[in-house]
């Protein structure tokens, strides 16, 4: 898979690519990852929705992370949801736990 293939998706997905293809992103992307079942994800979910939405060149990847699952190892997320802000496929700025738009808003700015 071509990693420009990789689009936006609205749940978690099980990984469809690698910590290397991620360094070949183009553009903007946030990273995403979290569980349908975490209570945290839940919440930030309206939050993170809203804030991405306002940016329509920016693609939003959900990765379904957990135990042994060696995306999210890579990137060393320890708590859900983590966002994690890519420009041309290098990290510009991480997000744990929001819980407010303008949170996620601010973040996402890191690369303007």
């Amino acid at each position: 898979m071509k990693t420009d293939d990789i689009g936006s998706n609205s749940d978690y997905a099980e990984e469809a690519f690698t910590f290397e293809q991620t360094g070949e992103l183009s553009g903007d992307v946030v990273l995403e990852f979290g569980a349908p079942w975490c209570g945290h994800c839940q919440a930030a979910s309206s939050a993170i929705k809203e804030a991405v939405t306002e940016h329509s060149g920016l693609r939003h990847i959900k990765i379904y992370d957990g135990k042994g699952k060696p995306l999210g190892r890579a990137f060393k997320v320890k708590l859900w949801p983590t966002l994690i802000l890519l420009h041309n496929g290098n990290e510009v700025a991480r997000l744990v736990r929001p819980l407010r738009s303008d949170e996620v808003c601010e973040f996402i700015s890191k690369v303007d």
